[in-house]
This record gives C-alpha cells, structure tokens and sequence, in this order.
C-alpha cells in the first residue's frame, strides 16, 4: 500500500504497473496531470514485465511506431538523468541473420525501410556478421542486417525510474490495491471502486496486461487479448563471452539470443504458441512462473543447438516460461474503446511492450490529456476489431498463431489460418462454389481471387495467383465483372437535422438533393483525416454512409460523440442488413438491359436511383472503386442471391479484391490505412474536390492553414519498369536522395507494368526516380495523375473504347 490513503478524486486513474502502466503515469505526470494515482493489485512489475527479454529493436512497420521506440531509447538515458535511477539500458546493437535467399529480401526490405525512417541499419556479409558473434556458427548464413541503435533495458529498473519520476510531480501509486470495479454512467466512466475506496474520475488507463479483456469488460468494452506461454533458456556463464553482445536474431530457426550475466539467453517465437486461459492463471499471479515444457521447446533448442555449437556444453540454469499477451492482429491497442467514453487502453503488446512502452505511455498520456494521440496510430487503434474476434474461442484459437507470425517473412497476401469463418458474406456459398480463395477482413470471410486450387507458395516476386487476378481484371475492363462490396460498413443518418450534423463533421458539402453521391473525408481539428466515405442521400432527412470494411466500428464512434445534445439525429448499423455488388465494366450496360433494369443506364455518374433487379427491390449508384463503368447496386441480404443469379446468368462474372486493389490502384483511388491517415489531410492527397469551404465543418481552420504550406509530401503515381514488383511502403529516392515512400503497389494489367501510389516531395513528380526494392533500384516515372484512364472517361460513358 501506499503512504498515502487513497484519494477520492484523480484526473486519471492508472490501473495496472507494468512496463505501460508506469510510464502512462510518468507522462501524465508530466504533462501536468499530477493528481494521476497508479493502482496495481500486487507490485510493481508484476505479471508480465518483471521477466521481459526486454529487447529494444527499433525499427516497425512504419515511422509512427518506429518513433515510438526512438523515444524510448531517449527516454532511458534522460530518465536516468533526471531521477538518478539507472535504467539498465545496454546499447550493443543487433544483427539479423538469414539462411535462406527469402529470408534475406525480407531484412533486406526492413533496411531498406530503416534507411526510409531514419534509422541506421547496413546489409553485411555472413564472413562480418561472424565477426560480430563470435560464437555463432555461420556455415548456413547468406548475409544479415546489422541495426548499432537497438539494444536492451531492465524491465523492473526501468519501472523504478518512471515511478520515481512520477512521485516527484506529485502523482500517487498505490500497491496491492486489486481493482473492484469500474463505474459508468452514459456509457461514461465516472470512478473505479478499489480494494482501499472508491476514486471518482473521468479517464481511466487500463494497462492489465493480459488480464485486459475480464477488466475491460467490467466496464462495457470489448478488448481482444490473449496469453500464450512464451519460452526463453538462460545458461550459466559460457566461454568466449565477456561483456555484452548485440542481440542476435535467427528468425529461420524462431530464435532471439543474446548474453546474460556470462551465459547465453535463448529465446523462441515458434510457429504455433500455447494459449493459456487467463483464468488458469488466477487472480494471485504476479511473480510466478509457468511449469517448464522441454518437448515444446525442443525443436527450437535443436535450432540454437546447430547455431550455438557452445550451448552443447553449456550448463543449463533454466527454461523460463512466462505469459505474454496477443492481440488478433499482432499489434498492441493504446486510444479509447469504441464503447466507453472515458476509457482508455495500453495492452496487448505482443512481447513489444518494454520496447515500445517508453513511447506508448507517452502517446497514451497526450490521448487522454488531448482526445487523440500525438501522430496517426491506427494500426494500434482499439477499434479495429469486430466483435467475434473479443470471443474466447477465437481469442485462444488466434493468439498461439500471432506468436508463431511474430518471426515468419511477411509475404505480400498472407493470411491467418486460425479463428476464421466468423463471419461470412450473404453470397458466401455461392463464391465457395465459384471457387474463391477468402482473405479475412474485419472477421469477413471476402473473396480474394476465384481459382479452384489455393495460391501456393508465397512470394516476394511475380505471385501465383497472378494469372487468376489478371483474368479477372480482363473481365471487368472488356466485358462485366461483380466485385462484392458487402463487408463495407453502411451506416444510417436520420433526422430532422440529418443534413446539419453532417456538414459539420464531413468536409463535402452534404447539402446535395436526394439521389446524389457525396464523396467525403472527416477530419479532425487538426485538419486530419479520420475517414473517408461515399454518402447516399435518401431522402430530406436521411443519408446511408458507406465506409471501409474495417472503419465501421471507429467512424460509428466518431459521428456519435460528435453529436450536440440537441440535435435530432440518430446513427444507426446497418451494415448487416445490406448486400452491395458491384457491376463494373463495359459490358455492364447490356446486362442492365437484358435482366430489364434498363433505368439503370440513365442514372447520372455520382448519383443513385431505387430500381428492381430480379423483381428485388435495390438501389444503384452510379460510381466506381475500379474506374470501369458501372454500379454499386444495394439490396437486402436475403436478396442478394436472387440478384447475384440474375447477373450471372446475364453473363457478368465474379472478381476478388485483388482485383479490385490493382485496378484502384492504377486510378489513383486511396484506401485508408494505407495511403490516407489522420496525419494526411486531404489537399495533399488530390481530394480538395471533396472540400467545401463554406460549410464550417471539423478542421476547417486547420485545414487552412495546411494548405499554405508548400512542403507538405502530395500524393503521386509510380509506373515502375516492368520486371519489377515493387509491395509499398518502401523508399523513393530522386538521384539518391529520399524524397517520399510507396503507399500502394500492384501490377497493373491495364497498362502492362507495375503502378505505386506514393507520397513525394512536390519537386519530385514529373521525374524519373528508383524505388528501393529490398535493396535494389527500380527506375520509374511519376506522375500526378492516375495510370490509367486518368481523365475518367470510362467509368463516365457507356463505350468499351472510351478511354
């Protein structure tokens, strides 16, 4: 317990004292919030922190989290500075091995996207990867990347000096004080009732760890996270080692290794993890360990074995097994649940949490202080996940596959095998007949590309499914294809003050008459873009909002808690109710005609019309994702089957979002997660069509003055040389300099070469660049408009040839 008792009222209750919990308080702390309180229902570091590896490699998948950790780092030395608690943080590198030539494009993007960053990271030979530990063996060894920034931290040092650091701006921390309950009102937290008294507050930190889900739910949320047992082996001190080594990474053989106190650290995240229920656990675990599994462990140690020839000898002190906590998608949750106002999430760290926790805690301090966190975290959003992936079964199903991805080459299209079929489309059954190979999006199961045998194997070239795409793609730019667009999330605005409420949070003007399409981003105050949509106007007082498949929860969330008190709107999920198929192509006409749904053709582009299909009622819009003529068509989920049918038989044939992405991507269309963020505001990405300036809406100030900045990156499109195959998110550089990054990359059939969305520094577009594939240089021009079709013709005018 605390010398203090426990006060009746904090700004901010931090529940949990781990790695996230201790420098969420720390950053709260200083950023004023200094009557934040810290409960832990046992001690500091308990749980899972206290036996991290406590790894600190630097580079992530993109530049918002690698910075999250680059902050980290500073924050070990300043720390140290500031409260005269040693850290523990040891800066001796790390250096990635491969053993096979896919393994080595692999790290071979990650410097590449070091370079892109930032962060120092050079490709050596196996002969200096040698030279740099000693004791391994390199017989099998190709190459490797060496990263000189990365290094390790004391877990429990680290906590020590956050919470002193904490204590001295006057925030309180209070252990053994188990968490009862978390009260709300409104779907609003209002207190957390403790073992030592009820504290009243606004916000609460919940940082559990994996006890995050059974906590969350107290208050009405939904936290998708899971334990798995996680192995490492330390031996007493072996010959050869004196000082510290960099980190050693074997990703081939599932291992990391490093020295300990004279001996070798050994651990693994092997290709299937073991789930543990958290219940089996039990509420009193805190510093206990898991029962040793040496016949789990043994393939892994038969890896170390081969690349440690002195582990043979080497006398073991233990097999330490502890539990780590997964999420379904491999990356941590920090921002405000979808449900709770008030409550906020730092979990779920995928055995990153020490790592990126100096970071994390300081952009979950500025999300509770400031209703967002500092840059675009969307990958690490909470309200990324539907709800069939919060179940147990699906939970204790994934989270052993999320360990064993955590080391596995990440190829363009790879899938998870585990918790799928939770949700399938209305038209399932009839895609498994025509052969689709399903992706899962949002829990859907969605139709990636249609063949009769499984693409196998992976690649990080030409891909085996690349034939069966280009065909579909023919389909759909010479004759009709259907891309079924159901997973979308489609969400109702109704009420008198309908039209009111969305030109205040969209930038369009949503003030167009019943049966037209808007095109619209939201954005947030700092001028941002939190979603993009298309909105059907229905009539005077109702509108239907189509967002990406994955943004329904979060956009769902956002409209809500914009909404004043007053105004006379309801928001509704609908996404369920609805089927949307889109007939695209040229073809697309003729078959209107043909099923008698010849009304269609004369719906005007970006407009909409109620019809029939099959006697079914539907409504068309006449736009298009894929730049091919056509509709999206929307008719109730127990009707799409008949309409499916319909067009079927008319001869329109089915087409998989890998065909969709390619096509989008050669009109310069922008997908959200990819080539759209909160950092990006429209005028930067060729969407100021999509801005009314007269309406007043979210962001409208900020906005403005982005757009006076000349040196902001704009969006561009890279047509690179043909035998290439470039994937996104690699550098481009203009005469070896760095001017952007890719966002979006396919093959584009249409125009017979790969095509990249990019975002460049204005002076680059018009120029001939290279795009830094895995270390190579792949020429390509770029340019502002789209690849193909750039005027639009097509998907404007009802002739095969209009472009």
């Amino acid at each position: 317990m605390s010398d203090h008792p426990i006060p009746s009222h904090a700004s901010v209750v931090v529940i949990g004292g781990g790695i996230l919990g201790c420098s969420t308080l720390y950053h709260l702390a200083k950023l004023g919030i200094t009557d934040a309180v810290l409960i832990e229902r046992n001690k500091l570091t308990s749980g899972t922190t206290w036996h991290s590896a406590a790894q600190v490699r630097a580079l992530r998948s993109t530049r918002n989290l690698t910075d999250l950790i680059r902050y980290s780092i500073e924050l070990f030395s300043s720390l140290e500075e500031e409260t005269g608690q040693a850290t523990g943080w040891i800066n001796k590198g790390s250096l990635s091995i491969a053993t096979s030539q896919d393994r080595m494009t692999h790290i071979r993007r990650q410097a590449a996207l070091a370079a892109l960053y930032g962060v120092e990271a050079s490709v050596v030979s196996a002969g200096e990867a040698k030279e740099r530990w000693p004791l391994m063996n390199a017989e099998d060894v190709i190459g490797a990347v060496w990263s000189p920034d990365d290094g390790r931290v004391s877990p429990s040092d680290l906590c020590a000096a956050l919470v002193k650091g904490a204590k001295a701006r006057g925030a309180k921390v209070f252990e053994d004080t188990p968490m009862l309950g978390i009260e709300t009102d409104g779907g609003r937290v209002t207190a957390v009732e403790t073992a030592a008294g009820r504290i009243r507050t606004d916000a609460v930190a919940l940082c559990t760890g994996l006890w995050s889900r059974e906590a969350a739910a107290r208050a009405g949320a939904e936290v998708p996270v899971w334990p798995c047992e996680h192995f490492y082996l330390l031996t007493k001190p072996v010959a050869g080692i004196e000082g510290n080594l960099p980190t050693l990474s074997d990703h081939d053989s599932h291992l990391y290794i490093r020295d300990d106190s004279g001996g070798l650290l050994v651990g693994c995240f092997e290709p299937l993890g073991k789930s543990i229920d958290p219940a089996r656990l039990g509420e009193d675990f805190a510093f206990q360990l898991l029962p040793e599994d040496w016949d789990h462990f043994e393939p892994m140690m038969t890896g170390a074995l081969h690349r440690l020839p002195a582990l043979e000898t080497a006398e073991v002190k233990m097999l330490l097994n502890g539990p780590e906590s997964f999420t379904p998608d491999g990356s941590f949750l920090l921002g405000e649940t979808a449900e709770t106002r008030g409550l906020f999430l730092g979990c779920g760290m995928n055995s990153v949490g020490v790592a990126t926790g100096g970071g994390a805690g300081m952009a979950l301090a500025h999300t509770i202080r400031d209703g967002h966190p500092p840059v675009d975290l969307h990958e690490a959003d909470p309200k990324r996940f539907p709800a069939c992936l919060n179940s147990a079964g699906a939970l204790a199903a994934r989270a052993p596959e999320v360990l064993g991805k955590h080391y596995e080459i990440t190829y363009p299209g790879r899938q998870w095998s585990s918790a799928r079929d939770l949700r399938r489309m209305p038209l399932d059954a009839a895609w498994r007949g025509a052969g689709a190979q399903f992706g899962q999006v949002y829990g859907w199961e969605r139709p990636l590309y249609f063949s009769d045998e499984a693409a196998e194997p992976l690649s990080f070239g030409k891909p085996a499914w690349f034939d069966a795409v280009g065909a579909e793609i023919r389909i759909a730019h010479e004759g009709a294809a259907i891309f079924d667009q159901s997973t979308f999330g489609k969400i109702a605005v109704r009420g008198p003050d309908a039209e009111q409420f969305l030109n205040r949070v969209c930038a369009n003007d949503m003030a167009k008459p019943p049966g037209r399409a808007i095109y619209t981003t939201m954005l947030n105050a700092r001028g941002g873009i939190e979603s993009d949509l298309t909105a059907l106007r229905l009539d005077d007082e109702s509108y239907r909002l189509y967002v990406g498949t994955g943004a329904v929860k979060r956009d769902l969330a956002w409209l809500r808690r914009h909404l004043k008190t007053d105004e006379r709107v309801t928001v509704t999920d609908e996404t369920e109710e609805y089927a949307v198929l889109g007939l695209m192509g040229p073809e697309s006409g003729a078959i209107a005609d043909r099923i008698g749904a010849t009304d269609l053709n004369s719906i005007r582009y970006f407009s909409h019309a109620a019809s029939e299909i099959a006697g079914r009622p539907i409504r068309a819009a006449r736009l298009s994702y894929v730049g091919e003529y056509g509709w999206e068509i929307t008719c109730r989920s127990e009707d799409a089957e008949i309409i499916l049918h319909a067009l079927s038989e008319a001869g329109a044939r089915p087409a998989g979002l890998f065909a969709q992405t390619a096509m989008r991507i050669e009109k310069q269309f922008l997908a959200y997660g990819h080539d759209i963020d909160t950092d990006l505001d429209p005028l930067q990405l060729g969407l100021g069509f999509a801005v009314a300036w007269e309406t007043g809406f979210i962001g409208r100030d900020a906005l403005e003055a982005r757009r006076e900045r000349s040196d902001r990156p704009t969006v561009a499109t890279l047509i690179a040389e043909t035998d290439s195959w470039p994937l996104g998110n690699e550098p481009v550089r203009l005469d070896g300099a760095i001017v952007g990054k890719t966002s979006s990359a396919a093959f584009g059939y249409r125009i017979g070469a790969p095509v990249a969305l990019a975002l460049l520094d204005p002076h680059a577009i018009g120029k001939d660049l290279e795009i830094d594939v895995a270390g190579e240089p792949v020429g390509a021009r770029a340019q502002a408009g789209a690849a193909f079709d750039p005027n639009g013709n097509r998907m404007r005018a009802r002739i095969a040839d209009a472009g």
